[in-house]
């Protein structure tokens, strides 16, 4: 008081007033006074009888005060506030700290957060009553170690903010402390519920991973607002082990709840005491944890939709968003009537269906159209709760009943037809029916969730895929997962039941191109998982995919996108196994379901991380659940052994073959650098001539062939082309980064922008490389060559520019590109025959693990201390061997079948494929499995030897699902008979070859067939 009368600014009679108002209306904590500078306190005393003045000036009948101070490592506001509601006008304080200081990237960079309501009618002006909340933010001052802190620490005294530790009493110290122990062990929230002694107060603690869920305090306090609360105080503070703990003190508001709410508990003729909230608080805290900021967050903070209905509205927007049938029966119509043998035909509906797809119907479009039909959202809600709440979980145990479970025993469930009907009575126009029914079909095809489970990271859903139309997609799919978070949404598609297939996470560098990857992230993922199926034929695991698209603001959360992704398909895997879970699921599947997965684009440094993960949640699978993990747990990588790059070399070397061309005088295009997996092998194992080579760092060039030992030396490091020695290029030769501008060629060409340019390249390299004779795309986006460009790469005689061409990146040529390049005279051997190496070893590798035990696994697959044990060196050797056999066996039987019947090798490729798929499917049914001597010499000569050598034939047969087994029996006999007879055989030809087959095995039993 005697500094602010010495400033002189507040009259003498109201310092006192002021300043005792400021120490005991707000409801600010002992210990900020106790830290804070005599300076910044008269600061903000006279900010807020400024505030007073001005609003008296103004003649205001309601007093607004809002302030905000921001520094390096404090920041104060107070803002006028109502209990129990959420401003949408006002500063959003709530939001803007979220966003600043409380999602740190890492705990060196973290902030805390106390935050204060005044006590009873703080301010009076002209007779309105209202009430002030302030926030304080501190930086963290962590104890100094020499060493990191490891995430798994958990001694507070280590891991706490110095002030928090000294001032938390020493109950909050043992709550804090059982839920950072909790924290470190699991992937989500920890949210537990304590009384304040003496008190109507309620204390919420929840417990999280630093940078998790962003924007989840925020989202916290439309929370409790919904459910009539409001808090007196709260907490968030950090810790050096990257844990966050928010710590909520929460009372009922004055203010009465939304009148839907309060109607429906009316209806229960109760009204409810804050036990009641406080429990519907503490389990939707898990749903606000996966998305708390969705879409349809507005009609949340307004009480228009309840948090459950929201998150529903938010994922029911996703899956119209990617799945509404935009095209319509004309398309169909149209479809039917030209001739797709037409090359034109088709790249005119190519155009078409993507017009179509991105223009009739907008994301915006849709959002908009769904929240103009809030009441028709309630009820599509109130089906889906109907389907997936379990109403037995926890009623009538001395449990409170949660809000769905209120409302379906007071609200009517309409059926389909009913909700039909509804949706054509309410809907305005057919654009309105479209996007709502599309909402009902996904209701009608979620077969189980993880909404309502008390655990959850993410949402996930197990949807049945028929409801896909088979003139877009022809091959229908066995199975989808949806899965959506904060960060991201993902699919997993797979065309069998036993399937496997690589995650890949999909980036974006801008906001255009993040909307061109959300239109195509479901046909992208769909053609990823189809090429997958046909080029698995050699294995007997069908086709599946999964992609992972991070939304636009969250382009630097990949591993916290995965890790979700990964958490939430688990829970639909895994519900008799987790606890908590499995009583909280609805399964319309009935079956259980396992996924093999492998790595894909940004990926590959994340599948331990999954293995372990699928171990420490209970998953008995958890060995053969990730292909492509370390050595040190069982691993076998493809980047270092060149799996993949082994099938593709001997389709290379099969064209040098048969052709009689000296590969050393061949000039070569590549796309995918020396710093990926297929790129850097392909350098490694090539003798031909490279010119010019594309990657995500630009283009380098020389026409006079690139120094090999340079480009060695980037292989073996992994680097990209922009550490490429540039005093190796000759005279003729260049390096176009992609952040270079104006850039001018040795030819006098000047290259305006490196990004167009290096996107553009392998469309004009023909043009710049004079006899450029071989393009092997080892990386780059699908797509990149379409029915669009591919005229680039055919001169004004019709004649491709390239002659041979091998696609060794997945889905980089469209079909009907392939077709129009070899109708121009290139010999193109397609991504489904080249690519095929990686998936055969990591099928070897799930074989391996399903038929050794735990202890075997350890021994014999695990390297330790950087000792490779005997059995894994022999192993991956055989492994090596089949992929290269099995890509010569379908080398030659294109070749052969191209030369027969003059049909183009893409085509070759695809009949091939589908032959062995559907021979595979028949003979896995049939009663040539019962024949035991038969089924145990086949498999003798199917199972890798070296694996029976170690286990035995007998052990693989019990340890091994029947399933797997038929598959593996299935897959060989097809797959070999297929390579010799071609796709189209006369039964026959299979009878003879079924003779042979008989009369080569030797009788054989489990016992002998090692020896055999």
């Amino acid at each position: 008081m005697d500094e602010i009368d010495r400033r002189g600014f507040i009259p003498e009679a109201l310092i006192e007033n002021e300043t005792k108002w400021f120490y005991n209306n707000l409801g600010i904590d002992d210990s900020y006074f106790a830290t804070e500078s005599i300076d910044s306190i008269v600061s903000y005393i006279h900010s807020l009888y400024a505030a007073k003045v001005a609003a008296y000036a103004r003649d205001d009948k309601k007093l607004v005060i809002r302030l905000d101070r921001e520094s390096e490592d404090h920041a104060v506001y107070i803002d006028t506030s109502t209990p129990g509601v959420t401003n949408l006008d006002g500063p959003r304080y709530e939001k803007r700290i979220d966003e600043k200081y409380l999602t740190p990237s890492t705990p060196e960079n973290a902030y805390r957060l106390e935050t204060f309501r005044s006590v009873g009618a703080a301010i009076d002006t002209s007779g309105v009553a209202q009430n002030l909340r302030c926030y304080f933010v501190y930086k963290c001052n962590f104890p100094s170690t020499k060493e990191p802190v490891s995430e798994n620490e958990t001694d507070l005294l280590k891991i706490s903010d110095k002030a928090f530790y000294e001032k938390a009493t020493d109950r909050t110290k043992m709550f804090y402390q059982s839920i950072i122990s909790q924290v470190v062990r699991r992937t989500g929230p920890v949210i537990e519920l304590y009384e304040v002694d003496g008190s109507r107060e309620r204390r919420i603690i929840i417990g999280y991973r630093q940078g998790s869920t962003p924007g989840y305090f925020a989202a916290l306090s439309d929370l409790y607002h919904y459910y009539g609360l409001t808090s007196t105080r709260k907490y968030v503070e950090q810790f050096a082990n990257g844990v966050t703990i928010v710590s909520l003190y929460l009372v009922p508001t004055n203010a009465p709840q939304t009148a839907r709410t309060l109607e429906e508990l009316k209806a229960l003729k109760q009204f409810p005491p804050i036990e009641s909230s406080i429990h519907q608080i503490v389990k939707e805290a898990s749903l606000l944890y996966c998305v708390p900021q969705n879409t349809f967050q507005d009609h949340f903070a307004k009480g228009d939709l309840s948090l459950q209905e929201s998150a529903y509205a938010h994922c029911g927007f996703i899956f119209v968003s990617h799945f509404l049938n935009r095209l319509g029966s004309e398309y169909t119509t149209l479809m039917s009537v030209l001739d797709l043998n037409n090359s034109s035909h088709v790249e005119v509906m190519e155009r078409l269906k993507r017009r179509l797809r991105s223009e009739t119907f907008t994301r915006e479009y849709i959002q908009e159209i769904i929240n103009s039909n809030i009441d028709v959202i309630r009820q599509l809600y109130l089906q889906f709760a109907n389907d997936h709440y379990v109403q037995s979980h926890g009623e009538g145990d001395g449990f409170l009943p949660t809000l769905s479970y209120q409302r379906l025993q007071t609200q009517s469930v309409m059926s389909s037809e009913e909700l039909e009907s509804f949706i054509r009575r309410t809907a305005t126009n057919d654009h309105e029916v479209l996007v709502l029914e599309a909402l009902l079909r996904f209701n009608n095809h979620v077969l189980k969730t993880n909404f309502y489970t008390p655990t959850k990271v993410a949402l996930s859903f197990r949807l049945k895929p028929d409801f896909l139309p088979s003139s877009e997609y022809a091959q229908p799919l066995f199975g989808m997962f949806l899965v959506v978070g904060q960060e991201f949404r993902g699919f997993h598609l797979r065309f069998r039941d036993i399937a496997r297939g690589g995650i890949r996470i999909v980036k974006s560098r801008n906001k255009e191109a993040y909307s061109i990857n959300a239109r195509s992230l479901f046909d992208e993922n769909y053609n990823l998982a189809n090429t997958q199926q046909r080029k698995n034929k050699d294995i007997p695991e069908g086709g599946a995919k999964g992609v992972i698209l991070l939304n636009n603001e969250h382009q630097d959360k990949a591993t916290q996108a995965f890790q979700k992704y990964i958490d939430a398909i688990l829970d639909l895997l895994l519900p008799g196994v987790t606890p908590g879970i499995k009583d909280a699921i609805v399964d319309k599947y009935g079956s259980s379901e396992i996924l093999f997965m492998g790595p894909d684009e940004n990926t590959a440094g994340l599948v331990d991380w999954a293995t372990e993960h699928a171990k420490k949640r209970g998953a008995p699978f958890w060995k053969s659940f990730f292909t492509g993990k370390s050595p040190e747990l069982g691993g076998i990588p493809h980047d270092e052994y060149g799996m993949t790059s082994l099938s593709v070399r001997e389709y290379v070397k099969g064209i040098y073959r048969k052709l009689e061309i000296d590969p050393s005088q061949i000039k070569k295009l590549q796309t995918g650098g020396p710093d990926g997996d297929l790129g850097s092998n392909e350098i490694l194992l090539s003798n031909e001539k490279y010119v010019s080579i594309v990657d995500g760092s630009g283009v380098i060039c020389d026409p006079n062939g690139l120094n090999h030992s340079e480009l060695v030396r980037l292989a073996k490091t992994r680097q990209m082309i922009s550490e490429f020695d540039i005093s190796k290029l000759s005279s003729d030769g260049y390096r176009v980064l992609v952040d270079d501008k104006d850039v001018k060629l040795p030819n006098g060409t000047i290259v305006e922008n490196g990004t167009t340019f290096r996107n553009l390249y392998h469309l004009i390299a023909a043009d710049e490389v004079k006899d450029l004779q071989v393009f092997v795309p080892c990386g780059g986006r699908p797509e990149a060559i379409d029915v669009n460009n591919v005229g680039k790469l055919i001169d004004e005689n019709g004649k491709s520019k390239i002659p041979y061409i091998v696609e060794g990146a997945n889905l980089f040529i469209t079909q009907n590109a392939k077709l129009r390049l070899e109708a121009a005279g290139a010999i193109m051997f397609k991504d489904a025959s080249a690519n095929k190496g990686g998936v055969t070893s990591s099928s070897l590798e799930v074989l391996a693990s399903l038929a050794l035990n735990d202890t075997e696994f350890y021994e014999n697959m695990c390297v330790h201390n950087g000792i490779v044990p005997q059995f894994y060196k022999d192993y991956v050797k055989e492994v090596q061997s089949i992929i290269q056999n099995n890509a010569r066996l379908e080398f030659e039987a294109i070749w052969r079948e191209h030369q027969l019947t003059k049909k183009t090798n893409s085509l070759l490729s695809d009949e091939l494929s589908h032959a062995i798929n559907d021979l595979t499917e028949e003979l896995s049914k049939s009663n040539l499995w019962q024949d035991e001597e038969f089924r145990n010499s086949i498999l003798g000569e199917a199972l890798p030897k070296e694996l029976v050598k170690k286990v035995g034939l007998e052990t693989i047969l019990e340890r091994v699902p029947d399933s797997y087994l038929k598959a593996i029996f299935g897959s060989y006999l097809a797959g070999r008979f297929i390579y010799e007879h071609g796709a189209s055989p006369s039964q026959f030809a299979f009878f003879e070859y079924m003779v042979e087959k008989r009369k080569s095995a030797a009788p054989a039993t489990p016992a002998t067939a090692v020896a055999n």
